[in-house]
């Protein structure tokens, strides 16, 4: 943990770069974000419910193609060339 000094010399790089006029927004987006997280920690959202019910999904299997036999020697040299 840094001792005060080293926070005061933290907080006026901080006003230097980004201007005591930002600081205040800093600080606000800082807390919201804070008390965000914490109500997230406590009270998680529950899973969103799915739009389409499971029994009017269809499911379709693909079938694989074979690699093209010329063109896979090419893009492996291509690659070890880099």
């Amino acid at each position: 943990m840094p001792g005060p000094m080293e926070l005061i010399l933290i907080l006026l790089v901080v006003a230097l770069i980004f201007g005591a006029k930002k600081l205040p927004e800093l600080g606000k987006g800082l807390g919201q974000g804070i008390r965000e997280f914490k109500s997230e920690t406590r009270d998680p959202a529950p899973p969103p419910q799915a739009t389409t019910p499971l029994s009017d999904v269809t499911v379709t299997d693909v079938q694989a193609r074979p690699l093209d036999a010329e063109a896979a020697p090419a893009a492996a040299e291509r690659d070890h060339r880099a």
